[in-house]
């Protein structure tokens, strides 16, 4: 597999100071680099992670996904022009603003412009958050993941596996059709969903301590209109999280506790117990939607549907039991 992660994201604005408050107050990442059109975040020790374009419109304006090498980018884009898609070389103008060695971009069968990149900087400083946060994960995983809404799976989902080599986690038919792809270890890297029209549905990030999510939370109730999904725990990632909507009218996911997959041997089955185990009450869904998502998070509640804790060294303090009952169903379950 070729591709390593999702890299850098281009973002439209109509306003730029309102993502300079949303993005440093509310997600905790860091801006940099501002003049009096864009601004760009950090949320680790990369240069930049989303470029912000004040520019009248809305929504995503570019996916960066990494490579290892100018090799690996030669490759794909020899696939994706044997596919007979137009690939544009950079010239380099474009690689200095993304802060990489080396580009090349495209348009997607669905219209959504694609950039392969090797090579980004690492910035001198250390991060610094827009708010007092623990950090996100980011590293080999990339900075999180996305989502695509289009007119059809059909349209977009073998480009994706076939073109460039991304491999499926699991996929969900109710309340609505979504495929989960993964390129790391992350459970998926992008999701497309089958609505009818084009559009991008959401981004994540992954926080490496669970309160944050929680104080976000708290600061996003404090908000109007802005909570977009509630708190909920997802069925295949196992994340827990909730939604706000970003200035540029897509939402936001922000969690908590995401389960990793084995990308050589991950064998791709069909989500039953709907989209997430609890929570997650989603405005954006229809009437009928909301209702089979109802009762399936009922279903789950009655069969006890329950998953691990995804815990990483240093963000959790593992207990003593003391209780012979627990310890007893425990033996039990082995």
């Amino acid at each position: 597999m070729q591709i390593l992660s999702l890299g850098y994201l281009g973002i439209n604005a109509e306003n730029l100071s309102d993502w300079e408050d949303y993005g440093t107050k509310l997600l905790g990442l860091q801006a940099v680099d501002k003049s009096n059109k864009t601004t760009a975040f950090r949320m680790d020790d990369r240069r930049q992670r989303l470029y912000v374009e004040e520019n009248g419109k809305s929504s995503l304006q570019y996916f960066g996904w990494e490579v290892l090498d100018s090799a690996a980018l030669q490759g794909i884009a020899a696939k994706v022009e044997a596919a007979g898609i137009t690939v544009h070389h950079d010239n380099g103008i474009l690689a200095q603003q993304r802060f990489v060695r080396e580009l090349v971009w495209f348009l997607d069968p669905g219209g959504n412009r694609i950039e392969i990149f090797y090579g980004a900087e690492i910035a001198s400083e250390a991060f610094s958050p827009g708010r007092d946060i623990g950090g996100f994960r980011t590293g080999v995983h990339g900075l999180g993941h996305a989502v695509l809404t289009c007119k059809s799976l059909e349209d977009l989902l073998p480009f994706y596996t076939k073109i460039l080599g991304f491999g499926i986690s699991d996929y969900v038919l109710q309340p609505f059709k979504a495929y989960f792809l993964h390129v790391n270890p992350r459970h998926h890297s992008l999701a497309l969903v089958e609505t009818g029209e084009k559009g991008v549905h959401h981004i994540m990030m992954e926080l490496m301590q669970f309160d944050d999510v929680g104080h976000a939370y708290d600061l996003a109730d404090h908000r109007d209109e802005e909570i977009g999904v509630t708190l909920g725990r997802h069925t295949n990632d196992y994340m827990t999280s909730f939604y706000t909507y970003s200035p540029s009218k897509f939402m936001v996911e922000y969690g908590w506790g995401g389960k990793e997959v084995d990308p050589r041997n991950c064998q791709p089955f069909e989500l039953v117990d709907g989209p997430s185990i609890w929570g997650h009450n989603r405005s954006w869904l229809s009437d009928e939607a909301n209702a089979i998502a109802r009762e399936q998070q009922k279903r789950n509640a009655e069969i006890g549907l329950r998953q691990p804790m995804q815990v990483l060294p240093g963000n959790h303090f593992e207990m003593p039991t003391n209780c012979e009952w627990w310890e007893s169903f425990l033996r039990s379950k082995k």
